[in-house]
């Protein structure tokens, strides 16, 4: 058992559950992070709010790393404060993502980044107490 960001003992299913939300979440930013790198820019300014290509390989990088960030100091046991701060910066990358979806379309489209930044904000809330250690 590991203790949570209020002092107590967190429960080993909130852990695993943490733990299932923090994968999910990794692989979803590396492969969305990676793919800002593969793709060609005038086929991800495909909708209709265009990015400059330098900002979209910017959030690419700080996907990945957010992924990697979510994942690694939890793994290795090395800086494990990294993964609530991760979190948080991919929190602000999902607002961003949430307000360019809404600025281009309908309000449904926004849908899928509100929902995954409420996860990143549930990891980051979860994680907390690993900034003390």
């Amino acid at each position: 058992m590991q203790s949570s960001t209020d002092g107590q003992v967190m429960s080993r299913g909130r852990n695993y559950g943490l733990w299932t939300i923090q994968i999910l979440l990794a692989l979803l930013f590396l492969f969305a992070g990676s793919m800002k790198f593969v793709m060609p820019v005038a086929k991800m300014n495909a909708g209709p709010i265009k990015l400059p290509g330098l900002f979209l390989h910017f959030i690419g990088a700080a996907e990945l790393l957010g992924g990697l960030g979510l994942i690694l100091p939890g793994l290795t046991g090395i800086r494990r404060g990294l993964t609530p701060l991760a979190a948080a910066g991919l929190l602000i990358i999902m607002i961003g993502a949430m307000t360019v979806t809404l600025m281009g379309g309908p309000a449904m489209t926004a849908l899928l980044p509100f929902i995954t930044g409420v996860m990143v904000a549930f990891v980051a809330y979860g994680r907390w107490g690993w900034l003390r250690t």
